[in-house]
C-alpha cells in the first residue's frame, strides 16, 4: 500500500513535484483510516458542543420549571455523548500498532503523536479584495498563485510519512511569514479564519491571525517525526539511528513551539502538555539508544553487565519522569490511559532488566586471582547509591556468600518489577491487545525466575534482604535536536506584487499615478537611487515631470508597459535612455506615513474613567528614541515674551517643568491607558 499519491497520475520521475500533493486521503492505509476517523469524531464533537452551548443558554434564560427539566435531561444526554466521543478519540491516540514497522517482532511498541486536523481555508476572496484595495492591482491576475497556495495547504493535511512529508510541511511553514507580511495588516482583519482541532480533546480553536496556523504546523511536523521514528526498523543499526534522530527532532520542535508560541489557545499546545510530550519523546529516544547499544549483543563479563544495568536504569528513570508528569493535573484528565499505563510498564520493565544485569554480574562472575580487584571494587561502588549496612564493595566481591545473597536480592526485585508490569498491562484494554508487549514481559519475567531457581538452595536460610537501588548512568544521552527549517527554500507566491520590504501590508502608499516624461535638452529633470524599486531624487521642480505630478521620493513601478518593481537603477535607466520627443509614460507611487502624527489630545485611563489632558503647550523631542530621557519642556506664554524673568507677570500661563515639586497635583503619576489588545482580542476559542 502506497503512502503517497502522484499528481495527475504522472509516474514518479524523481523530480521536485513528487509528493507535492501529500498523501492520498482516500488510500485505505491504516494511518489514513485513523485520520479519517479523527476528522469524523471532531465534527461530531463540534455538533455536541454546540448543542450543549444552546441548552445551557436556554437553561439560563428560561424560568419555566417544565422547560428547565427538559433542558437538564437533554444536557445529560449531550454530556454522555461527549464522553463517549472523547473515549473514542482516546482510543485513536492509543492505536500505536498502526504506526509500527512491519518488521517489528521483538521490541516494545513506541508511542507516536496523531496529526492535528484542520478545516479547509479559502484564501481567494479575501486575498483578491486585499490586492485590489491595498496594492491597487486586479486580484484576478493572481488566481494561479492563490490556487497554488490552497493546494499546498490542502496537501499539508495529509503529508507522507517520510522526509518528503516533513519538507512539505516546512515549505508551507516558511511561506506563512511571507503571507503574513503581504496580507495581514495590523490595522485591519482579513476575514480569514484558521480552525484547528485539539488532538486530545477534539475541541476546535479558531483564530484570524497566523499564530495558530504556524504553531499547528510545527506540532504536525513533530507528530510526523514521531510517526517516522515509530515506523523505523529497530532490528538494524540504521533503523535505530533513524528512530533516535526522529524522536530527538520531535522533542526539539515541541520545545521550539513551547518557547515561541506561548499563548496558543489549544490545550494540546499548552506549556504543561508540551513539557510532558518533550519528556516522552526524549524517553523514547533514550530507549532507542539503549537498544542500539545492546543490538550487537552484551558481553558476558562483569564490567559490561554493570554498565548495561546503569544504562537500563537511565531508561527506567526517564520513563518514570514521564509517568509522573502524566499523572499531574490537569494533564491526567486528557492524556490517554494507554500512554500513562505504557510509561509505567516500561519503567518497571527496564528497572527489572537493570537488577537482572547486576544479579548476573554478581552470581556468574566470581573474583579470580587474575582479576583486577581495585578496578572491580571501583566499578561496583559506582553502581550503588548506598550499600547495605556493614558491607563494603570489597567484602561483596571477595565473599562468595555475600555475592550470592545480594545477587538473589536483585533477582527478587527483577521478578517483582516484571510481575507489576504484567499486572498493570492486564488493567488496560488497549494494552491487552498488544501481544508483542505481553510476550516480551513474560519472557523477561521467566528468565529472571529461571535465574533465581538456578541459584536457589533449599538448605539455605531464607534471607529477605532488600537489594540497593542502582545509580543511572549513560554514555549516550538523548538530547533535543531542532531541525533547520530554513534549509527548505521557498519562492514567494506573490512576488509579482513587488519587493516585500516595500510592498507589504504594513506600508501605505498612494494608488499608482501615470506621469508623462518629456526630455528637456536630454534631461528628464531627476535622478534615481535605491535598489528595487528605484526612487526619484533630486527632482527639478520646474521640469515637465514635476508639473505632471511627479514628487520627490516617488517609487517607479512601471515604465511604459514594463513592470519595474524588481528592476534596479541601471535597468530603469536603460529603459529611459532612448526617450524620444513624444516622451514615455511611467507609473509611480508615493509612500504614505505609516505612523500618523500624535494627536493634539491624549487619553489616559485612570480609575476606569478616561481623563483628557491638553497637549498644546508640550513639546517633544521626536529624535530622542529613549523614552526615559524624553523631557517635557516649558513653552513661554505670549504674555511673558520680551520680559525678564525677574519681571514676569503673575498672569503668565505656563505648564510646570519636569522637576516640579512632587506634592503638586499634576506631578502625580497617572496609569497608562490599556493596550487595545486587551479589548480587541483577535483570537476566539470555541
Amino acid at each position: 500500500m502506497t503512502d503517497t499519491i502522484l499528481p495527475n497520475g504522472i509516474k514518479d520521475s524523481g523530480g521536485d513535484n513528487y509528493f507535492k500533493k501529500g498523501c492520498n486521503p482516500f488510500a485505505q492505509t491504516g494511518r489514513s483510516k485513523l485520520q479519517n476517523k479523527r476528522a469524523s469524531l471532531n465534527q461530531q464533537i463540534i455538533k455536541q458542543m454546540r448543542m450543549r452551548a444552546g441548552a445551557e443558554n436556554l437553561l439560563k434564560a428560561t424560568s419555566n420549571n417544565k422547560v428547565r427539566e427538559m433542558v437538564v435531561l437533554e444536557l445529560s444526554y449531550v454530556n454522555s455523548n461527549l464522553q463517549l466521543l472523547m473515549e473514542q478519540l482516546e482510543g485513536l491516540n492509543s492505536s500505536v500498532e498502526v504506526y509500527q514497522s512491519s518488521q517489528e517482532t521483538a521490541t516494545i511498541p513506541l508511542i507516536p503523536l496523531g496529526l492535528k486536523e484542520t478545516k479547509e481555508v479559502d484564501f481567494s476572496v479575501a486575498f483578491k479584495d486585499f490586492i485590489l484595495e491595498h496594492y491597487s492591482e486586479d486580484g484576478k491576475n493572481f488566481d494561479d498563485e492563490i490556487a497554488d497556495l490552497m493546494d499546498l495547504r490542502q496537501a499539508c493535511r495529509t503529508p507522507s510519512r517520510s522526509e518528503a512529508g516533513i519538507e512539505l510541511l516546512a515549505k508551507y511553514f516558511n511561506h506563512l511569514p511571507l503571507l503574513e507580511s503581504r496580507f495581514f495588516s495590523p490595522t485591519r482583519q482579513t476575514g480569514i479564519f484558521f480552525t484547528w482541532y485539539d488532538s486530545f480533546t477534539g475541541v476546535p480553536v479558531c483564530q484570524q491571525n497566523l499564530s495558530l496556523e504556524k504553531a499547528s504546523i510545527l506540532f504536525n511536523m513533530a507528530a510526523l517525526y514521531t510517526q517516522i521514528g515509530s515506523r523505523s526498523d529497530r532490528q538494524t543499526i540504521a533503523g535505530l539511528e533513524e528512530a533516535i534522530s526522529s524522536f530527538q527532532k520531535a522533542a526539539g520542535l515541541l520545545n521550539h513551539l513551547k518557547e515561541t508560541f506561548t499563548h496558543t489557545p489549544s490545550y494540546d499546545m499548552s506549556p504543561a502538555m508540551l513539557n510532558m510530550l518533550i519528556r516522552m519523546m526524549l524517553a523514547q529516544a533514550q530507549e532507542c539508544l539503549f537498544e542500539k547499544t545492546v543490538l550487537p549483543g552484551i558481553r558476558n563479563n562483569f564490567y559490561s553487565l554493570l554498565k548495561m544495568a546503569q544504562e537500563a536504569t537511565k531508561v527506567s528513570e526517564t520513563y518514570d519522569q514521564v509517568h509522573q508528569s502524566m499523572i499531574q493535573a490537569p494533564i491526567k484528565d486528557n492524556v490517554p490511559l494507554f500512554w500513562s499505563t505504557m510509561s509505567q510498564i516500561i519503567t518497571n520493565h527496564y528497572r527489572s532488566l537493570a537488577h537482572y544485569f547486576v544479579a548476573t554480574a554478581l552470581l556468574d562472575h566470581q573474583l579470580n586471582p587474575s582479576d583486577d580487584e581495585d578496578q572491580q571494587e571501583k566499578t561496583l561502588s559506582q553502581v550503588y547509591d548506598r550499600l547495605p549496612e556493614g558491607r563494603s564493595p570489597l567484602d561483596i566481591l571477595k565473599r562468595r556468600d555475600e555475592r550470592r545473597r545480594i545477587g538473589k536480592a536483585h533477582l527478587r526485585r527483577a521478578i517483582l518489577a516484571h510481575e507489576e508490569a504484567l499486572r498493570i498491562c492486564g488493567l488496560c484494554r488497549d494494552l491487552r491487545r498488544l501481544e508483542v508487549l505481553q510476550e516480551i514481559l513474560q519472557a523477561s519475567h521467566q528468565r529472571s525466575v529461571n535465574k533465581f531457581a538456578d541459584n536457589d538452595n533449599e538448605d539455605e536460610f531464607t534471607d529477605y534482604m532488600e537489594a540497593p537501588d542502582i545509580i543511572s548512568k549513560t554514555e549516550h544521552k538523548a538530547e533535543m535536536e531542532v531541525p533547520t527549517l530554513s534549509k527548505v527554500k521557498v519562492i514567494d507566491f506573490f512576488q509579482r506584487l513587488g519587493p516585500l520590504s516595500i510592498f507589504s501590508a504594513k506600508q501605505r502608499w498612494t494608488a499608482p499615478r501615470t506621469i508623462q516624461l518629456r526630455p528637456d535638452d536630454g534631461d528628464l529633470g531627476f535622478t534615481l537611487k535605491g535598489e528595487q524599486p528605484v526612487q526619484v531624487v533630486s527632482l527639478d521642480p520646474l521640469c515637465p515631470a514635476a508639473a505632471d505630478g511627479l514628487k520627490e521620493g516617488d517609487y517607479i513601478v512601471a515604465v511604459g508597459n514594463t513592470d519595474c518593481k524588481w528592476l534596479g537603477v541601471s535597468e530603469v535607466m536603460r529603459l529611459l535612455k532612448d526617450v524620444d520627443e513624444d516622451g514615455i509614460s511611467i507609473k509611480v507611487v508615493s509612500m504614505m506615513d505609516s505612523n500618523p502624527s500624535m494627536p493634539t489630545k491624549s487619553a489616559t485611563f485612570c480609575g476606569n474613567l478616561p481623563k483628557t489632558y491638553s497637549m498644546i503647550c508640550l513639546a517633544f523631542d521626536d529624535d530622542d528614541k529613549n523614552p526615559k530621557s524624553r523631557k517635557v519642556t516649558k513653552k513661554p506664554s505670549f504674555l511673558s515674551w520680551g520680559l525678564k524673568n525677574r519681571l514676569k507677570s503673575a498672569s503668565t500661563l505656563s505648564l510646570p517643568t519636569a522637576d516640579a515639586s512632587s506634592t503638586l497635583p499634576w506631578s502625580k503619576p497617572c496609569p497608562t491607558f490599556p493596550s487595545s489588545s486587551s479589548y480587541n482580542n483577535d483570537s476566539a476559542l470555541y
